[in-house]
């Protein structure tokens, strides 16, 4: 694990993201499935330093506002929980529709528990 949240990186950034269709294939592909309350992710290694987030939120899950609201959601828990996070991996996840109602500390703690068993 890298370093305690107060000395990290915080940011978001573009390259924190996973944004090609071909990466998002390859991790659903060769990936390890873990399922959560909130969501279900995806995890691979990848041949980068740094680990990656990609989010998909289905129409059926939810209207627009709630999707947006839920991928912000995500965004922030893993921005806050970087350190947490191994290096060198892509995370995918599918948001399930009960997230639309869960609230940060909900799915805070549910990403935690995904990450002790994803080890």
């Amino acid at each position: 694990m890298a370093e305690p949240p107060g000395k990290t990186n915080q940011k978001f950034t573009k390259s924190d993201r996973i944004l090609k269709r071909e990466a998002f294939r390859r991790t659903y592909e060769g990936g390890k499935k873990y399922q959560a309350k909130y969501f279900t992710a995806f995890v691979i290694p990848n041949r980068q330093e740094s680990s990656r987030l990609g989010i998909t939120v289905t129409r059926k899950t939810a209207k627009a506002v709630d999707r947006n609201r839920t991928r912000r959601l995500v965004r922030e828990v893993f921005r806050k929980n970087k350190w947490r996070v191994p290096p060198g991996v892509d995370i995918v996840i599918n948001v399930k529709g009960t997230l639309t109602s869960a609230g940060f500390d909900d799915l805070e703690g549910d990403f935690v528990e995904f990450l002790k068993r994803a080890k």
